[in-house]
């Protein structure tokens, strides 16, 4: 997939064979999108929406690889050390190393027929001074937070806690939009009101988390996000039910041992961008979360430099499918130094690394960014984009927030799974939301409303 600049390690089997393999799967995937252009074709417009083709590198790693002796023998092939790989050498991508074939440019492609829609959800999404509830979590990691306040990871707790923040009055005035968790989409209130119908008298989009999680591949701990397969059906279904937007997250790390390998950094490059066209072509505006975990002892330079690399590819994976820039949201980390590395950044440092990266990797037709907090205390997640705000008040691109335990952790601690303490908790959440809607505006002062400290999680999942 790519070749780095400098010595070449003695073997080279593996990155001929994954040439080969994404190769192919690219040129099938080619061949799905020329389909599109047949768009006054009903039969053939069909096909591309149904029958998405699957992301080309998911695949390419076979589990076999994932024993010992894969692990021991070929660390040095990947990378041998990452400090030394990943100081601002750079790579030279080539679609196929071996020359035994030619990769065809991607057809030109209608727009989705839901491309006006997508845009206007996309800016209703940023609109000044709002961003994302993220409330997604999975019925295990949703149950490992109800257990912090004593309480049993049972379906009634988990719609009254989600009942609490749809129902806070006037939550619209900053928060747009909420990514939920499939169960939460389907689910009713108490009352037996939809909460789909509850979001949209409040002026709230519903989302929905698509991918299926995430398998081991690659080096130690490195993993590629699943569920291309069946995510055509899967969005049409979500968005009968309401849901005008989707998220899919891609996770990557910095290690001394190498990682993130390029062949991790392209394979959920490669799955993001075919979620993100198969969301759009089924109505879905598509979040693109690449992201690039604070896990690890490297120093904030390092981290920029492997976000940058990550976006970049993910970008040229976007453009490949032929992407509707106009019409999905990018939510990437912001740029902080690793949490092991015994460094902090002024909000400052977090603004400007984090800005100037991004200007160097995404196209200004993009409508908007919705960070996520990433383990981020509350209180540090706003001041951090307070002061992207502030510094950069004509980026090309709205600068808002997706966040998850930085808008539930206090909220949470102050409800206690108590209904006498519904009102206080919906007051707290409100406060929380406008802290952030302000910050998006770069207005943010005074006293921070969270009661809690650090949300780090090492190797987080949803």
């Amino acid at each position: 997939m790519y070749q780095s600049i400098g010595a070449q390690p003695k073997s080279t089997n593996w990155g001929l064979v994954t040439s080969v393999v994404a190769n192919v799967a690219l040129v099938g995937a080619i061949g799905v999108v020329a389909l599109s252009q047949s768009h006054a074709d009903p039969a053939l417009e069909s096909a591309i929406r149904t029958a998405p083709v699957v992301a080309p590198m998911v695949h390419m790693a076979p589990r076999a690889f994932q024993g010992k002796s894969f692990r021991m023998n070929n660390r040095a092939v990947i990378r041998p050390n990452a400090e030394e790989s990943l100081g601002f050498k750079g790579y030279i991508p080539y679609p196929d190393t071996t020359g035994a074939s030619l990769t065809p440019l991607p057809a030109k492609q209608d727009p989705s027929p839901y491309s006006a829609e997508l845009r206007a959800t996309a800016k209703a999404i940023v609109a000044d001074g709002k961003g994302i509830l993220a409330c997604d979590e999975s019925t295990k990691t949703i149950g490992k937070r109800l257990e912090q306040i004593g309480v049993p990871n049972e379906e009634s707790y988990r719609r009254a806690w989600r009942e609490l923040l749809f129902r806070t009055p006037n939550m619209n005035e900053a928060i747009s939009s909420a990514i939920l968790y499939e169960e939460t989409l389907f689910q009713n209130a108490a009352d037996g009101t939809p909460f789909v119908d509850i979001m949209k008298a409040n002026n709230v989009i519903p989302g929905i988390k698509v991918d299926t999680g995430v398998r081991a591949t690659f080096m130690d701990g490195e993993t590629i996000t699943e569920g291309i397969d069946g995510l055509a059906e899967r969005a049409q279904k979500y968005y009968k039910q309401g849901a005008r937007f989707a998220k899919w997250r891609g996770v990557l790390r910095i290690d001394p041992n190498g990682a993130p390998s390029m062949e991790a950094i392209e394979g959920n490059a490669r799955a993001l961008a075919q979620y993100g066209k198969i969301c759009q072509m089924n109505g879905l505006v598509p979040i693109i979360e690449p992201e690039v975990l604070m896990d690890g002892a490297h120093g904030i330079e390092v981290q920029r430099w492997v976000t940058e690399k990550v976006q970049a590819a993910t970008m040229k994976a976007l453009s490949d499918v032929n992407i509707e820039w106009e019409g999905m949201l990018l939510k990437p980390n912001m740029i902080l130094p690793g949490t092991d590395s015994g460094k902090t950044a002024s909000p400052e440092e977090v603004a400007e690394n984090t800005v100037e990266g991004l200007m160097r990797t995404l196209p200004a037709a993009v409508p908007g960014i919705t960070f996520l907090s990433g383990g981020q205390s509350e209180e540090e997640a706003t001041r951090n984009l307070n002061a992207m705000n502030k510094m950069y008040p004509n980026a090309p691109w709205k600068l808002s927030f997706s966040f998850g335990r930085a808008l539930q952790a206090s909220v949470l601690k102050a409800w206690d799974g108590k209904e006498e303490n519904v009102e206080n908790a919906q007051k707290l959440f409100y406060a929380l939301s406008k802290a952030n809607g302000d910050a998006s505006l770069g207005k943010f002062e005074g006293e921070h409303p969270a009661t809690t400290g650090s949300l780090y999680e090492k190797n987080y999942v949803y």
